[in-house]
C-alpha cells in the first residue's frame, strides 16, 4: 500500500531532489518540500512517499535524527490531514464591544 512520511526540521537549503535523494534507497514515489505560497520559501518540513511499507518503516528507523544538508531532520508517518480544511469556522464576534 505504501506510506507518507512527515520530514521536519529541514534545512533552508533543500529541495524536492535533495529530499528524494537522501530517501532513495528505500524506493521514493515522490518527494516535496512544502514551500510559503507567498514568498516560494521553504516551510522546512516536507514529505516524502513510499510504496512498500516495509521499506517506509526502516526509513523511519533509519533516518530519523539523521543530518541533511547540515539539520539533524524528524522523520515519522504523516498524519492524515484535517477535516474542513484546518481552517477555523468558528461563529465568535472576537474584537470588543461597543457598549
Amino acid at each position: 500500500m505504501g506510506k507518507k512520511l512527515f520530514v521536519g526540521s529541514v534545512s533552508w537549503n533543500t529541495t524536492d531532489e535533495g529530499l528524494q535523494k537522501a530517501f532513495e534507497k528505500y524506493g521514493v514515489a515522490s518527494a516535496t518540500i512544502i514551500k510559503d505560497r507567498m514568498s516560494g520559501r521553504s516551510k522546512g518540513f516536507g514529505f516524502v512517499e513510499i510504496n512498500d511499507d516495509a521499506q517506509a518503516d526502516l526509513a523511519i528507523q533509519e533516518m530519523n535524527g539523521t543530518e541533511l544538508d547540515g539539520r539533524k531532520i524528524i522523520v515519522n508517518e504523516a498524519r492524515p490531514p484535517r477535516e474542513g480544511g484546518g481552517f477555523n469556522r468558528g461563529g465568535g464576534r472576537g474584537g470588543f464591544s461597543r457598549e
